[in-house]
Formats: structure tokens, C-alpha cells, sequence
């Protein structure tokens, strides 16, 4: 598992397409797996699930993506990417899990 946290500026929407367009143009087996929305008073939350064949790791993996703003403020991202290890009890290989990840700051 990998994640990254950060804080960003600019527009929510512009955000949130510049991340969907860019994971799915990012790779030829990415897909958007599913995606949810929610408003109360002037906060606002989006859950994007997308998953995509690893090379690196011959299986596939998931990146969810998760941004908040709560009015005006700052838009808060979340991104945790999970399904990379093929070991039964312990991780290994997770190089696949962290090229998703890059692919994601890459875009932003």
C-alpha cells in the first residue's frame, strides 16, 4: 500500500477532471471502477476507485482518490493504492503500486 497526502489550490471540478482524465489517459487498462459524491451546506466530498493492470507486478491494482473542501478553503487530496503484492503474507513487489501513485503527481 502506498499513499499520498497533500493540500491543494485551485477548482474543485477542474481538480477532480484533471485526475480522472489523467489516470484514464495515463494507462490503456486503466478503468474508473466507481465514484461517489456528497454535499452538506458548503462542504463537499468526491471518492474516485480506479484500478489498472501492473506490468511491474503482473496483477492488477486499485488507486482511490478522495478530495475534499469544506467552503472556500484549501482542497485536501488523499490517494491510497492497494492490490499490489502477489505474497500471500507479507507485501512484496509493490513497485506497481508506487508507478500509480507517481502517474497521480505527475498530473497534479
Amino acid at each position: 500500500m502506498a499513499k499520498l497526502e497533500t493540500t491543494l489550490s485551485g477548482n474543485f471540478d477542474d481538480i477532480l477532471r484533471r485526475i480522472e482524465d489523467g489516470i484514464m489517459r495515463g494507462s490503456i487498462s486503466a478503468s474508473l471502477e466507481d465514484s461517489s459524491d456528497f454535499r452538506q451546506g458548503d462542504a463537499r466530498c468526491s471518492v474516485r476507485v480506479f484500478e489498472r493492470y501492473s506490468y511491474a507486478g503482473g496483477n492488477r491494482l486499485s488507486l482511490s482518490v478522495t478530495l475534499f473542501q469544506a467552503g472556500d478553503g484549501p482542497v485536501r487530496l488523499s490517494a491510497i493504492t492497494a492490490g499490489g503484492s502477489q505474497a500471500m503474507f507479507f507485501k512484496v513487489n509493490t513497485w506497481g503500486e508506487e508507478a500509480f501513485l507517481d502517474k497521480l503527481r505527475e498530473i497534479l
